[in-house]
């Protein structure tokens, strides 16, 4: 007798290679160029644009008559004695990379999904719609214990890569599984997005789809880096139990080494603490993100990664 089939992994815990490539077709709606609709957060007041894709210098030559006097090169000109424009062409595409985490804090949620496959849905579309708007697009997967990292590259082979590496960071992820054991000074967000900004000198869009635990001091350092010379994008993957807890709530919670009890109804001043270690976070890296112009997106376990980007990039449908 044949052995039964594996069981397909419950989709709100943990997501497969086969979900994330079937991401695809459902989100085609969705765009990551500078126009965006009117309803977009990219619009927003406190939101900058994306700037879009880079111009390459392609030629130096003598002036006509109609080219637009700001790009004429005025020392080639005083060198010469006749006046010469430089010319430029748009990039045919832009690098992407898409930092995914998949850390153990990822592993957690109260309503309907993990943070941690909200983040790999979201990433599986964000990338998707990259690749078929003709971007070269890569990304670092990270979790506790590792860090996977994919140059872009415009190709279907190099995105089916990059999706592996998030389902296999993800199937990684379960309840004996420690958390990170290190101090904040040396955490695995500040690792990865020193990657990034290494990889990311200048003009890329770069996406971040974390919880951002154990955001720092460096972390802001490095926030402004990237966002200095790149588009920057946060994704903030939250649950609602990070906006409140219930008056009467009862949770046990462990890290894989030590565990834990909470009861709201009895210990006022713990759920008092709780709930300001949570939002403090999410409203520091807000914070930050609008001081250095990084739009800020929230991303709930409430609801599935495709409707939550439809809504926040304008399109209908979204809920």
């Amino acid at each position: 007798m044949a052995d039964p089939a594996p069981l397909s992994p419950d989709p709100r815990v943990h997501v497969d290679l086969p979900r994330l490539l079937g991401l695809g077709g459902q989100a085609r709606a969705l765009s990551l160029l500078p126009r965006q609709p009117a309803r977009s957060v990219l619009n927003g007041r406190h939101a900058s644009k994306i700037r879009g894709r880079g111009l390459n210098f392609e030629e130096l030559r003598d002036y006509q008559t109609g080219d637009d006097i700001r790009s004429i090169d005025w020392k080639v000109t005083a060198r010469t004695g006749t006046p010469h424009v430089r010319v430029y062409t748009e990039e045919r595409d832009r690098p992407t990379l898409l930092v995914v985490d998949q850390r153990m804090s990822m592993f957690f949620g109260s309503q309907v999904y993990m943070k941690s496959v909200i983040a790999a849905e979201a990433a599986a579309i964000a990338a998707h719609r990259l690749l078929a708007q003709g971007d070269r697009v890569g990304g670092l997967v990270f979790g506790d214990d590792m860090i996977a990292e994919h140059r872009p590259v415009r190709s279907p082979a190099a995105l089916h890569r990059l999706l592996a590496s998030i389902a296999a960071a993800n199937e990684r992820l379960h309840a004996e599984a420690e958390a990170e054991a290190e101090a904040p000074e040396s955490s695995s967000l500040n690792r990865v997005l020193q990657s990034t900004a290494r990889i990311a000198k200048t003009n890329y869009l770069v996406l971040v789809f974390s919880d951002f635990d154990t955001a720092d001091a460096d972390t802001e350092r490095l926030i402004r880096t990237l966002a200095a010379a790149n588009d920057l994008l946060l994704f903030s993957v939250s649950d609602p139990l990070s906006r409140g807890l219930p008056d009467r709530f009862r949770l046990t919670a462990s890290d894989g080494r030590l565990q834990a009890e909470v009861d709201t109804g009895r210990d006022a001043t713990a759920r008092a603490r709780i709930d300001a270690a949570m939002q403090d976070r999410t409203k520091a890296v807000e914070a930050w993100a609008r001081k250095y112009g990084a739009p800020f997106l929230d991303l709930s376990t409430d609801a599935p990664a495709l409707d939550q980007l439809l809504r926040l990039f304008g399109h209908p449908g979204g809920r």
